[in-house]
């Protein structure tokens, strides 16, 4: 299988192509079907997005906001005014000078599908441009975590575009990458499910400071990156160990010893706080509008067998998690007595709802060994507890596309999908989408609305201490998990596999395209 495998992929002149030296080519976790990081909130996406874009403000290694776009900014005594002042020389990628009406454009419209967006959008009574350089933001009432919001990193990033494409409604995908970021995306040579290529913007000036995971000096040291999408493991595994790629990101855990083993290669944790795996069920269509059915299904869920199918058997890259807080953040709280993960006790609570054999459509990748086997144990373990479980299954792509769609499943709309997502973004009520109660209005992809999830969310933003703010939030993850907003199925770190020559990778949420250098 192995030979057979490497000779597939020499006969590819996209990948065999022996351009080494300032090129850099990477295998991603998955193929890029969507290009606009605001418009969907899947991972790969926000990976590419951090290639073509930049942020006003980014987080550092202790989760501090530290100015990138912005030079600084001014809040004032009251705390609601804020006035942020753009670094000179800002430019897209057609050249055009970045300006604070294109800033006003990119957050207004990535506060439109974003939680913590929102929440900052509602205290926001005025946005204006004082000149071209210079943001000022009036606020209805204080809004403390304005700076956290602008630096939100990994999936649904506040990435600043032109206006003319941030003019652009959220709920419409952009398809034109013009950027200030780093790198430009090459769009002639763009074929989603073979290749990606992004060039170093030579108008690009990085900030003077070391670069601290998406904040600080984000220096491009190849002239060109290379994304090779090789849905097949045994052939991304043939084209690491013979240096015709040099940066996979996901390896699958079966294939790690051998990888470890190759004297040319080394394997590295890219995101030390690490990823919690999910299962999200569609509360606004049947049969999962009736809670009751989503509490059965949550107490049917074993996360071992989740991480052992989806991660392997090594424990020490994961662990149980029964808590929308994710381990090693604020506000985790073991909540097991909700997840019993007993089958028997799942099968009386589906008898005692009153299921009647619906359909339930699980839409899972077969491209994404991470998340698609997340979805097959949830396609067995919903049988053995006598669901009707119709397991759709399709390229990654088209799960992102799909679970957009708001339909019954008898109009091509699903019940259940499952995702990974950074531990760090899921770590409190601002942040993240899966206790939020918003509902189809704005909510996250399952529509989950409670009021009351909401008015918590709020009072945690404006407590006045850390103690209420971490009694809210304990009460927001219990009713989130009680109602079964998301269902939690464990938390793993996961190891990138590189050849050895190359180095400097900047810790954090995604594969980030700066530092990274040949030695």
């Amino acid at each position: 299988m192995f030979q057979a495998a490497a000779a597939t992929l020499l006969a590819a002149p996209a990948v065999a192509q022996n351009t080494r030296g300032k090129t850099l080519r990477f295998v991603p976790q998955s193929n890029l079907s969507a290009l606009d990081p605001i418009w969907t909130t899947a991972t790969v996406v926000s990976n590419h997005g951090y290639y073509v874009f930049d942020t006003l403000y980014a987080l550092d290694a202790k989760g501090e906001a530290r100015p990138q776009m912005a030079e600084g900014h001014e809040v004032s005594a009251d705390g609601r005014q804020w006035r942020i002042r753009l670094r000179d020389g800002l430019k897209f990628h057609d050249n055009e000078p970045v300006r604070a009406v294109d800033c006003i454009a990119s957050l207004q419209r990535w506060g439109s599908r974003d939680p913590f967006g929102q929440l900052m959008l509602r205290a926001a009574a005025e946005w204006r441009a004082a000149d071209d350089r210079t943001i000022e933001i009036r606020m209805n009432k204080p809004f403390p975590l304005l700076l956290q919001a602008l630096a939100k990193a990994d999936a649904s990033v506040p990435f600043i575009m032109p206006e003319r494409l941030a003019k652009t409604e959220g709920t419409k995908a952009i398809t034109e990458m013009v950027g200030s970021g780093p790198y430009r995306f090459v769009n002639s040579e763009f074929n989603s499910g073979s290749r990606a290529v992004y060039e170093k913007f030579a108008g690009y000036v990085p900030r003077s400071e070391k670069p601290e995971r998406a904040s600080g000096g984000k220096v491009a040291n190849f002239d060109r990156i290379e994304w090779n999408i090789i849905p097949d493991p045994a052939t991304a595994s043939a084209a690491l160990m013979s240096g015709e790629v040099d940066w996979w990101e996901r390896p699958l855990p079966d294939l790690m010893s051998m990888l470890a083993s190759a004297p040319d290669l080394r394997l590295e944790i890219v995101d030390p706080i690490g990823k919690t795996a999910l299962m999200r069920m569609n509360a606004l269509q049947a049969p999962f509008n009736d809670v009751k059915l989503r509490r059965a299904v949550l107490m049917s869920v074993r996360q071992e067998d989740y991480m052992r199918a989806s991660q392997g058997d090594d424990r020490s890259t994961w662990s149980e998690c029964r808590s929308l807080w994710p381990r090693n953040t604020p506000y985790f709280a073991e909540q097991a007595d909700l997840m019993p993960g007993d089958l028997d006790k799942a099968r009386a609570a589906l008898k005692e709802a009153g299921y009647k054999d619906a359909r339930v459509v699980v839409i899972n990748p077969t491209d994404y060994p991470d998340i698609g086997q997340l979805g097959q144990v949830t396609g067995d373990t919903l049988r053995r507890i006598g669901m009707n479980v119709d397991m759709a299954e399709s390229d990654w792509g088209t799960v992102v596309q799909r679970r957009a769609s708001k339909e019954a499943v008898d109009k091509g709309g699903w019940s259940i999908f499952h995702t990974t997502g950074s531990a760090q973004i899921y770590s409190n009520p601002a942040l993240s989408p899966l206790v939020r109660g918003q509902g189809s209005d704005g909510g996250w992809f399952g529509w989950w609305k409670n009021d009351r999830a909401e008015e918590l969310t709020e009072a945690w933003l404006n407590a006045a201490d850390p103690a209420q703010q971490a009694k809210l939030a304990g009460e927001l993850g219990r009713l989130a998990l009680e109602e079964v907003a998301t269902v939690p199925l464990g938390q793993f770190t996961q190891k990138a596999a590189l050849r050895k020559d190359i180095v400097d990778l900047v810790q954090g949420t995604s594969p980030y395209p700066w530092g990274v250098r040949r030695a």
